[in-house]
């Protein structure tokens, strides 16, 4: 089953770091185009793009646009087209996190979490939809999360928005199943990304601990398995689901999450 995605374009949200930048990656290194997408400081992101482009021989290209508004979600699925002359594959994974009990939940909070984690994906389903239609050839893939499937307490915008994101995944890879378009949402338990490396050395440093100690202790809140997931493992995992060998997965809320949900 071919892997290649040679002449094939992605679009790949909230790619500047962790989880998306292992995505974007993967799918370079299979002889993708890039568009990157994702907040920091610009000559960082530069350093990114053109990383990228000379390590793997594609094109990549960046747009900072603001996944909480629509019309910048739609004007960067047109910028893809525009800029890289496709769009075959579209990554909805931004995400914001914020923490707190439901009756405490800031409702600014909450309206911020729904529009990145959810409402974008919405918007860029709906934008990239009608030109992987005309083709007959689209990949769609939804970063949910564990919290897709499950709970935890304090997270409840992003329960909520995980949980939409893996409903919204299923009504798309219905109505799009016979058009050549699959649509998947990867659902990771944790995940060993820039932020959580330094959540864990913060957790180290209040408690007394060292790092790898925090690390267990983080994993076994959840996970039976007592190893974090890596953004290239979710990087290889998105390229199977592009690949002909992922043709009949569609609508699939697919874990990976060393058992969480298992239990």
């Amino acid at each position: 089953m071919a892997l290649t995605l040679k002449g094939k374009v992605a679009l790949v949200t909230g790619s500047t770091s962790g989880i998306g930048y292992g995505i974007a990656r993967a799918l370079a290194a299979e002889g993708a185009a890039i568009m990157l997408n994702g907040f920091g400081d610009a000559a960082e992101i530069e350093k990114i793009r053109s990383g990228l482009a000379q390590e793997f021989s594609v094109k990549v290209d960046y747009d900072g646009a603001d996944l909480s508004k629509p019309d910048q979600v739609a004007a960067i699925v047109q910028k893809t087209h525009d800029r890289l002359g496709s769009l075959d594959i579209l990554v909805n994974n931004a995400g914001i996190q914020f923490v707190a009990p439901v009756e405490e939940f800031p409702e600014a909070k909450w309206e911020a979490i729904l529009a990145i984690n959810l409402s974008a994906v919405f918007y860029g389903m709906k934008a990239a939809i009608p030109g992987m239609k005309a083709k007959k050839w689209g990949r769609i893939i939804n970063i949910a999360s564990a919290h897709g499937l499950v709970a935890s307490p304090h997270k409840v915008a992003y329960v909520a928005a995980k949980h939409g994101v893996v409903g919204a995944t299923k009504v798309a890879g219905v109505e799009l199943a016979n058009d050549g378009i699959t649509v998947n949402a990867i659902c990771p338990g944790w995940v060993l990304t820039p932020l959580v490396e330094k959540q864990l050395e913060d957790r180290a440093k209040e408690a007394g601990t060292d790092v790898e100690a925090e690390k267990k202790k983080m994993l076994q809140e959840s996970q039976p398995m007592l190893k974090f997931t890596t953004p290239a493992e979710i990087g290889a995992l998105a390229v199977f689901l592009c690949s002909d060998g992922a043709a009949t997965i569609t609508g699939a809320p697919i874990s990976i999450d060393g058992g969480w949900v298992a239990h």
